[in-house]
């Protein structure tokens, strides 16, 4: 087991999560259930994947829920390019949270990449 407090990524997927819900309150009242929804439930899910990974028994397990967070992220970056499209949000706040989005998926790599020969052991 993990302690997420000791995982940097971890903090900066809770800063991602704190920007995308920031960002999707800019967004019209139409999109409240829609595409504003979706990122956050993908923006949530890469934290909470890391969390609960770093709850389980294991290097295995914890990859396999690194891996569910590096999709979820996936799914937030298609996301934040049809918000650019649609021009929802500010520009600048738009960029920012996907700046923040590229630091969690790279911290991500180098820390599956780390686990990985590890994660065969356990």
């Amino acid at each position: 087991m993990q302690n997420t407090k000791n995982l940097v990524v971890a903090e900066h997927a809770e800063r991602l999560a704190l920007a995308v819900y920031r960002l999707t309150a800019g967004f019209p009242p139409e999109e409240r259930y829609g595409l504003a929804q979706q990122m956050r439930r993908a923006a949530v899910s890469v934290g909470s994947n890391i969390a609960e990974g770093c709850g389980r028994r294991g290097n295995r397990e914890l990859m396999q829920h690194l891996y569910i967070a590096m999709a979820s992220g996936s799914e937030l970056e298609f996301q934040l390019g049809l918000t650019e499209k649609l021009g929802y949000g500010a520009h600048a706040e738009s960029r920012e949270v996907f700046a923040e989005l590229v630091r969690v998926q790279r911290m991500l790599n180098r820390l599956t990449a780390y686990l990985r020969p590890t994660s065969l052991e356990t």
